[in-house]
């Protein structure tokens, strides 16, 4: 028998205690909320993955879970890329993306930890190690918040030493952003980058006029600031506003990326693994980048990001929310700006049981 057979697959439910209602130019968030899976295999390891799962979907996604958990019984954990193709010939006639696709990828991160865990050793050294820590930066800024909450979000980012912050943007009257960007400026001053966020919620017009308005705040990337297929947006927008741009976190491949970079239409890469579907996709996609001199910037998953971050030779930095700590055992350390990849085994923390309600088969 093989000792790293999967034997078990179970699914949890789990709710930030830092969970509140939230908002950016496209959605209304109620709650932050997250899916985690667990594998066991035949030596007794155990793996987790999880996926920030909002309160969208919530039938279909668990849906999915409970198909491919059949699938991945007695897969041997080291097999990710075997998993991966068969559960790709498996969905083709529904489609490879949606839930689909962050299903694979949820039991992917899973089947890592495991494996890693089996190996004794920590994920980020599994990777071809570049560097030994990774830039974060402090994200948030949601449009629902008032001036009193954006300010202090920010203040308390730089505070704990982060020397870059990212806001959300795209409300319908341009100065109110700009009157947002200026007070975040003034609360964290000169020393500390300060980023912007559409989440697709702009037309062109609209980008460019918020852009070329910004630039006196020494604005260090403009992200999502049209629809993530509007291609030759980006490359009018790129020409244009003066402002780095960065995109990527809604795509389920690398074609979006390709097409960008034939019009020259992107600077910065952000991979989101779920999305993705697995840390081979979100590493292929990084070494696409590369070819062609784009640095990467994950979206979201700085728990998966970091170590991932710190085997690619054009990682630039994660984006941090502190959303996870207060539920798993290790919180990841951060100190300076500055993320340290955790030298446990695996991913290298676990989520407590205590914060697990486990997802009815």
């Amino acid at each position: 028998m093989r000792s790293t057979r999967i034997q078990e697959v179970r699914f949890f439910e789990a709710t930030s205690t830092l969970s509140q209602p939230i908002a950016d130019a496209t959605h209304q968030i109620p709650a932050i909320e997250f899916i985690v899976a667990e594998i066991v295999l035949a030596n007794g390891v155990r793996g987790q993955g999880y996926l920030l799962a909002f309160h969208y979907s919530r039938a279909a996604i668990r849906g999915a879970l409970r198909d491919l958990a059949p699938l991945v019984q007695d897969f041997d954990a080291a097999a990710t890329g075997e998993f991966i193709a068969q559960a790709e010939r498996a969905h083709e006639y529904f489609g490879h993306e949606g839930v689909q696709r962050w299903a694979v990828g949820l039991i992917n991160i899973a089947m890592w930890d495991a494996w890693a865990r089996s190996l004794g050793a920590p994920m980020h050294r599994l990777f071809g190690q570049t560097r030994r820590s990774v830039p974060v930066y402090g994200s948030g800024g949601w449009l629902s918040y008032s001036d009193a909450e954006l300010v202090d979000e920010v203040r308390a980012y730089a505070a704990r030493g982060f020397n870059a912050v990212k806001v959300k943007v795209g409300l319908p009257d341009v100065q109110r952003d700009l009157e947002r960007l200026r007070l975040v400026r003034e609360a964290v001053g000169p020393q500390v980058r300060v980023m912007m966020d559409a989440n697709q919620g702009c037309d062109l017009a609209g980008a460019l006029a918020l852009s070329r308005a910004a630039l006196p705040l020494g604005i260090t990337w403009f992200e999502e600031p049209l629809h993530h297929h509007d291609v030759a947006g980006y490359a009018t927008l790129r020409r244009q506003c003066g402002i780095s741009l960065a995109m990527g976190e809604r795509e389920y491949d690398t074609r979006v990326l390709q097409a960008l970079i034939a019009v020259d239409g992107i600077d910065l890469w952000q991979p989101d693994l779920l999305r993705l579907g697995s840390v081979e996709a979100w590493r292929a996609s990084a070494a696409l980048a590369q070819a062609h001199h784009l640095p990467v910037l994950p979206h979201y998953y700085r728990d998966y990001d970091v170590p991932l971050l710190c085997g690619i030779p054009n990682g630039l930095a994660a984006e941090s929310f502190d959303w996870i700590d207060a539920l798993i055992d290790t919180p990841l350390t951060v100190e300076n700006g500055q993320a340290l990849p955790r030298e446990g085994a695996g991913w290298g923390f676990r989520f407590r049981e205590s914060t697990l309600k486990e997802i009815a088969p």
